[in-house]
Formats: structure tokens, sequence, C-alpha cells
């Protein structure tokens, strides 16, 4: 048997890592355990094609969906987990977000935390990750929020064009608030250099604020913490009554199997596995999946309605950063009237190269139809949206796992009148600012084709936390009802999606979670 453990976490994305950081200073024992390796600092981190083409970095694992087709989900196994891949914009979720809401497709569920409870998290948050933004610029935003601790990022001069256009709609665009490691009027001193190889890369300089370099790496400096690496939790094990996690099973290529047992086991292993390794952990006190008597366990699974828009310009485009500009005017409703029910969000992404295009569109336009200098010369002539909606939780919209150990992923789309209109309003703004937008909809796609290009970044709901047993998994503290040493800390605990990227919630929950466990553990 192992060594004991006063805390065992199980992930190292922006949960996990987070609640390891907010623990560390207690001197308790901490152990991490990623199922993935520390990621290599290589030339390939920069290099769109092992990137985006030959899939270098992500999963080759295969997950199936709901007509027993597999696909590879664009999932990432690291030290980090995702966030090392991620465009790095770090939103709140808006105040109205945590309440019952009605859509046009359905109720959007309340949560049992309101937003004031996540609020000073958020604060902390924002200043560890160092984003960067400008308030009261943004029409969404929370109430109350602080001055961001570093500046809003400047727009590139396509960018500045862009958002001229908007205004002169009458839209009020506000800077994406980012995570990186950026001082304006230092660009021979700040880590990051602005480059085009940002959002769906690894960052060479480290210079992206993710989990790696804002929480997992401080948190090691502490020697009550061990990370090991390439160990993946496979089942946990309880006592006699099933109240107690007794232990957590690991396999490792070289270690083989292992069994680590610890006072507190927290899980964040993402939304999809962290529910995968419940249900894989039943016994005869938990037949239907450990801590899965509501029977909620993979259930309601969400990850945002999205659509990315891929507009032309007839000119180059002048930017080397895009990703700078943010819409929320439609976020509750249509403020020119005609629709009262919440639209969603815009983005624009990050810089698309000529084999980005080719790796993240080859699905729908074959190589061998677009040669290279085809796609060179729309990726100088390229803006790239990601318009966000709110997709609302179904408890048939779930995560299964077969008898053999597959992955099933059941997902239908909902709620699409509000997102379709928030595209088609985009598409018409555009006109007069690029001579082509065509939209790539995830509802209009299979599953199968669907998830490799957005469809496992902001997976949540998994095991939504309440305060009802019955229809819940955690209580409001995401601790498993069922199970006393048992909590989540990765997105899986959402009730909701919302319409904004789901890290910042993330980190601040962790954060919320790590000081509860605080006084749990006495220190």
């Amino acid at each position: 048997m192992s060594k004991h453990y006063d805390v065992i976490v199980i992930g190292s994305g922006a949960g996990g890592a987070t609640l390891a950081q907010r623990l560390a200073p207690t001197g308790k024992s901490i152990l991490i355990l990623e199922r993935g390796e520390h990621l290599p600092r290589e030339a390939e981190n920069w290099d769109p094609k092992a990137v985006f083409i030959e899939n270098r970095y992500r999963t080759k694992e295969l997950w199936y969906d709901s007509h027993g087709r597999s696909f590879h989900p664009n999932t990432h196994y690291w030290v980090g987990g995702n966030t090392s891949f991620y465009g790095a914009a770090l939103m709140r979720l808006r105040e109205g977000d945590f309440h019952q809401t009605q859509h046009k497709g359905g109720i959007s569920p309340a949560w049992p935390i309101d937003y004031q409870d996540l609020k000073p998290f958020y604060d902390e948050a924002e200043t560890l990750w160092k984003v960067h933004g400008t308030r009261g610029l943004d029409p969404a935003e929370p109430a109350g929020s602080p001055p961001y601790s570093e500046p809003a990022i400047a727009d590139d001069p396509g960018v500045a064009q862009l958002r001229t256009h908007l205004e002169g709609q009458g839209w009020r665009p506000f800077p994406l608030p980012l995570g990186v490691d950026w001082e304006e009027g230092r660009p021979l001193a700040t880590p990051c250099i602005k480059c085009r190889t940002c959002g769906g890369y690894p960052c060479l300089l480290k210079a992206k604020c993710d989990a790696r370099t804002r929480a997992i790496e401080p948190t090691l400096a502490y020697p009550n913490v061990t990370l090991l690496t390439g160990r993946k939790a496979v089942r946990l094990l309880t006592d006699p009554s099933g109240r107690t996690v007794s232990a957590v099973v690991t396999e490792s290529a070289v270690e083989g199997k292992e069994t680590w047992t610890g006072d507190i086991v927290v899980l964040a292993a993402g939304a999809v596995n962290t529910a995968v390794l419940l249900l894989a952990s039943a016994n005869p006190a938990h037949p239907n999946g450990l801590a899965n008597g509501s029977d909620q366990v993979g259930r309601n699974y969400v990850f945002h309605t999205l659509t990315a828009m891929v507009s032309l310009t007839l000119a180059p485009m002048h930017f080397q950063f895009p990703k700078t500009l943010a819409v929320n005017d439609f976020y509750w409703r249509d403020p020119r009237g005609g629709f009262d029910f919440p639209m969603g969000h815009i983005q624009l992404l990050e810089y698309m190269s000529a084999q980005t295009l080719e790796g993240q569109l080859s699905q729908f336009l074959p190589p061998a139809l677009a040669p290279a200098f085809v796609f060179d010369a729309v990726a100088e002539r390229l803006l790239s949206f990601l318009v966000i909606s709110e997709d609302l939780p179904d408890p048939d919209n779930r995560i299964r796992l077969s008898a053999d150990g597959r992955i099933f992923v059941d997902y239908k789309h909902n709620n699409l009148e509000g997102h379709e209109r928030l595209v088609s309003t985009l598409q018409q703004a555009l006109n007069g600012f690029v001579s082509h937008a065509h939209p790539i909809s995830q509802h209009h796609l299979e599953l199968s084709s669907l998830l490799p290009i957005y469809g496992t970044a902001h997976q949540a709901g998994t095991l939504r936390f309440g305060s009802d047993p019955a229809a819940s998994v955690l209580d409001p503290w995401c601790k498993a009802h069922e199970v006393d040493n048992l909590y989540v800390v990765d997105t899986g605990f959402f009730v909701t999606s919302s319409a904004v990227n789901p890290t910042l919630t993330a980190v601040a929950n962790a954060m919320r979670i790590g000081d509860h466990l605080k006084e749990r553990l006495g220190a």
C-alpha cells in the first residue's frame, strides 16, 4: 500500500490544480494524480501542422456517439489539462446566469449558490491568472466588479477597424478578457509576444496563463505536494457502507496497477471523465455507479451551442493577435426588440494560419480541393468569430459507460432559436465590412463530425450540484451527497452552461472549495 495522504486530487486542470494550490500552504500532504505527462517544450508547440493536422498533442482514444460511431474527442491529457490549449478567454458568469432564466427553448434552472458567493474568488482568480480587460464596457458584466489588475490588450489595426464598424451600428464591443502574461510597452521584457500561435496551441514561452503556469508549477515548490504523472484513475473503492472512499486505483504504463489512500478525494478529471470514473466505480453499496443514487451521474451534459463564423475580407487584414474583441449586447435579449429571450455571446477567435484552417476545416473541405496557396491567401483575409449560446440541461443528454468500458456521448441540440438569430445578426452586421461570411454551426452537423472542432472544450454539467440529493450529485460545497469524503471541482458541478467560457468559474469555485476544505481539515 502506498503512502497515505491528507488529500488526493485526480486531475491537474483548472479545478484540480487550483484546489491543490489553495491547500498547499496548509502543510497537509497532497497527492495530485495526472493521467498525462508533462507537456514537452519543443518546436512543435508552435507548428500548426503538428498541432492541427497531425494532432500531436490530442488524445488518441475513441469515444462514441449515440449511434455507436467513434470519434476522437478534442481533449488533451497533459499536466495542466486542456487549459494548455485553450484560448485564454477568462470571463465571469453573469449575475443572471445563477438564477432561473426563461429561454425560448425552455428553462435554465438556478444554481444553489449566487454570484456573490463566487465574487471574491472571481476577483482573486482574475488577479492570479493575469486577466487583461477594461471594466464598464461590457453591457452584461456583473455589477460591482473591481477594475482588472491588468489593462486590456490593445486591438491590432484590423480589429480596431472592426470595432469602429460595429460601434457604427449601435453595438457596444468591449475588450475580451484574456489571461496572458503580457505587459504593454515592454515588448522585450514581457513573456508574451502576442504571436499567432495562442489558442489551440501550447505556449512555447509559457506566457499563456493556464493551470500549468499559474497553479501547478508554483504549487510544486511546496514539499508537501506530490505530482505523479502517467497515472490514470480507473476506480474508486469504498468502505463496506459506501459512505467513504477508501482508496483510489490507478493504472500506469510503467508502474501497472497502484492503489492510493487519502482522507479526502477530489475529482477534477473533466466533466466527462469524472462521470466515467464514478460510473466505473459501482459496487454493492452503489450499484448504479458511485454517488449515483439520484441517477444523475453523467446526465445533463452541456457544452455550449457554438458557431464559428469565418469571414473573408477583400483586402488582407492587418493583425497579429486578433482575439481582443467581444460583444454581449445580445446576451439576455435582442435590444432591437422582437425577441425577449437570451441569445448569447460573440468573441473573435485566434489567428487562423493556412494549416490551422486545413486542420480545422478538413472535414468540410478536403485538402485536395483547396491547396496550400489557397489557404495562405484566405488566412491573410480572415476574421473568425465564435458565437456562444446556452444549451439547456437535459437528462437525456448524458455520458454513458458501456459494459466493455467504452465512453458514449448522447447529445441532442436544443434551445437553438436564440443562437440562430444571433448568428444571423452577426452575419448581417458584417455586411459592408467583409466580402463573405460563412457560419459553421455545430448543430447542423452530426455529433461524430462536430466534436473534433470545439466539442469538448466547454464540457460541463454531468455532476450538477444542488441541495436536493434526489436531483443532484453534489451538495452546494461540491461534496457528493452519498459519500462523505468525495468532492468534485471540475466543470461537472455546473448546473447550466451560461454563454461564456467556463474556465474562470472553475478556478473561482475551486478556490471556494479549497477554503471550505481548509476548515474541514483543521488547517
